[in-house]
Order: structure tokens, then sequence, then C-alpha cells
């Protein structure tokens, strides 16, 4: 587990273990959350490396005959 300090303007340093483990690289876009008593911290992923993440995905969708 890491510790980190909060500066006098509220700023914190995403140790390193942590920022390697998770790809984080400078200047990306963290989410961050509150959950109840924790704050959790999502990196957001440029939408190009998203792409065909999805491939294969089965898209069929059952019907009602009343919704054709």
């Amino acid at each position: 587990m890491a510790t980190v300090t909060v500066s006098p303007k509220y700023q914190i340093v995403i140790p390193k273990k942590i920022r390697e483990s998770s790809g984080i690289v400078p200047g990306q876009k963290i989410q961050m959350i509150r959950c109840r008593d924790q704050i959790q911290l999502i990196p957001i992923e440029p939408l190009e490396n998203l792409r065909g993440f999805l491939k294969g995905i089965d898209t069929h969708v059952e019907r009602d005959e009343d919704r054709l």
C-alpha cells in the first residue's frame, strides 16, 4: 500500500509503481469518483484505444413479433 501527502495546493503525486502498473502517462485524463469514504481514480482511455474491443460480440436481439 502506498501513502501520499496532499500538498498545500491539494495536489497529490501518484506513486511510480501505481502509475506504471496502471499505464498512466503524463497528460492523461483521470476520473475521480467518491464512493462512500473512498476516492477512486479511474484512467480514461482515449477513444482510439477502444476501437475494436467489442469485435465478435453478438449483437442479435430477440424481439417480440409486434416490435419488428
